[in-house]
């Protein structure tokens, strides 16, 4: 209420009146007040008031869900561990674009939710950031991490990338790509070193224009697949860094008609429902993605309840399920 009713520059008791019908006001003072709680994503429901009022603990999830499907597992593991902790949970879409994060995330403060687990975005402390600093609640970075004082849960993703790559290089291949993530990502930066810490055990020699930006999509997947296969002494084998980039990736092998593993080898990052229907059947990074999600929950109760506990980041371990795609015979892959 104090920020719509700054935004509107009226009073926080003008505010009160037109959203209780306690008093009336001019349509001018009404339509201003509407619009600014329309701007603020502030909404006066029986549901706001109750979680306002204390009634129940509330925590905000905001992930870019949308535009990857990744997150579906993510998401089930933090419900079924809100609902146990008796949270309510409000989720948003942040699209992975830091401005649009900005504006969903100061909406879950305006509703006054008691704890937040956020998927940062590249962008994040630039535009989130400031706002948790100015309101700060308990809040948990969930997947991607970063080096601030906050709770935190996430993989072993530079080991997970290490042992994919390793296993690649098994096969007897020497020139490996990735196809990696998004830029600003803790997950991109820490896949690329995981591929850079495999070749380092090997003794394997790393060549640069290797490793070409796959923007965590689909269609940075299939760019940059064409890029590695337009290279005067293209990879034998490939490391996808997640699951949409792999999509892309099976999409430009599939248009210039390379044969997985005959061709190209093919490990990735993010296991698919459907990766062990394919043909041929994908080798793949599997993350624990519903304990991911019951862990941030597990961490923000604690802090919930432990509001001066100290931080914890937590790793969780993410298992190479090996299939055929990297050149393992299908029985080889099953044992």
């Amino acid at each position: 209420m104090t920020e719509v009713a700054r935004r509107a520059g009226v009073s926080i008791s003008t505010v009160s009146h037109i959203v209780n019908g306690t008093r009336p006001v001019s349509e001018v003072t009404r339509a201003a007040v509407v619009q600014a709680m329309e701007e603020l994503g502030y909404q006066h429901q029986p549901i706001a008031r109750s979680l306002g009022a204390g009634s129940n603990r509330s925590v905000g999830l905001a992930i870019t869900v949308a535009s990857n499907p990744y997150w579906i597992d993510v998401v089930s593991g933090i419900e079924e561990a809100a609902i146990r902790a008796g949270l309510d949970l409000i989720m948003v879409d942040t699209h992975d674009d830091p401005r649009h994060e900005a504006r969903v995330v100061a909406k879950l403060l305006a509703h006054h939710v008691d704890g937040l687990i956020l998927a940062p975005s590249a962008g994040w402390r630039g535009q989130v950031l400031p706002l948790l600093r100015e309101r700060p609640i308990p809040t948990v970075l969930i997947d991607r991490l970063d080096p601030i004082r906050l709770d935190q849960v996430g993989v072993h993703n530079t080991e997970a990338a290490a042992q994919a790559v390793e296993h690649l290089a098994q096969h007897g291949h020497t020139r490996i790509g990735m196809v990696a993530g998004l830029d600003g990502l803790s997950t991109t930066v820490e896949r690329i070193e995981g591929y850079v810490l495999a070749h380092r055990r090997l003794g394997l020699p790393i060549d640069p224009g290797l490793v070409v930006a796959g923007c965590s999509s689909t269609d940075g997947g299939r760019l940059g697949m064409l890029e590695l296969l337009s290279r005067p002494n293209p990879p034998t084998a490939v490391f996808s860094a997640n699951n949409s980039i792999t999509v892309g990736v099976l999409a430009a092998l599939g248009a210039k008609r390379k044969s997985i593993p005959g061709d190209i080898a093919l490990a990735a990052f993010d296991d698919f429902p459907w990766a062990a229907f394919l043909a041929p059947y994908l080798t793949v990074v599997a993350q624990p993605l519903a304990q991911l999600g019951a862990r941030a929950v597990d961490l923000l109760v604690r802090r919930l309840n432990q509001p001066i506990t100290p931080y914890r980041t937590i790793r969780l371990q993410a298992d190479l399920v090996i299939r055929s795609s990297c050149g393992c015979a299908r029985e080889d892959a099953a044992s």
